[in-house]
């Protein structure tokens, strides 16, 4: 029997059940979570946390993020739902409905730039209540800004629409952490991509 492609859908409870199930206590494995690199994984360890406002600036509980990224070396792994010998998977998928503060949270290690140059970026997928066909976008980071300039997919957004596709770089206790909010509508909307 030929499956044909799986629907889009974001509405309702499909993608906390069918994608994220660990994370809401249903009790069958996930293929990703929000773990992407173990400790094992070569690179420089960070945490990836934000958040997603609707329209009204008001953080959604019911999104779901996912992440798909290259390692340190600037390559994807062959395939993401394996984890590599040194821990590395590349996708990750986070839910925002068990955060105390409706946030996503993904530990990873920062990618290298890949094969076609640029600067190092994380892909980002956004499902959200509302959203028929779901949302793209980048994650680009803040300490690499001398990169930005040679990035042709960043340069092709507008020069002061750029800010929303940079997380913010910090220094915790628990080590580095860059904050990346997603804005659906509004005066800081995250740019998107039509892909």
């Amino acid at each position: 029997m030929r499956y044909g492609e799986t629907p889009s859908q974001t509405v309702g409870p499909y993608f906390a059940y069918g994608l994220t199930a660990g994370q809401y206590g249903y009790d069958f494995t996930d293929i990703a979570n929000g773990v992407i690199a173990g400790p094992a994984a070569k690179g420089e360890h960070i945490r990836i946390t934000g958040q997603v406002f609707d329209g009204n600036n008001v953080p959604v509980n019911d999104a779901m993020i996912e992440i798909w990224q290259a390692d340190a070396n600037g390559h994807y792994a062959k395939d993401p739902v394996d984890v590599t010998s040194d821990g590395f998977r590349g996708l990750g998928r986070y839910g925002t409905g068990t955060d105390p503060q409706n946030r996503f949270v993904f530990d990873t290690v920062k990618p290298g730039v890949v094969a076609d140059g640029g600067a190092p970026f994380v892909n980002v997928i956004v499902f959200m209540r509302g959203m028929l066909v779901h949302a793209f976008s980048r994650i680009y980071f803040s300490d690499d800004h001398a990169l930005h300039g040679v990035d042709a997919v960043l340069q092709s957004v507008p020069a002061d629409r750029r800010k929303t596709l940079i997380a913010e770089r910090t220094e915790t206790p628990t080590g580095i952490e860059y904050r990346f909010d997603i804005h659906m509508q509004g005066d800081r909307e995250t740019v998107f991509f039509d892909v």
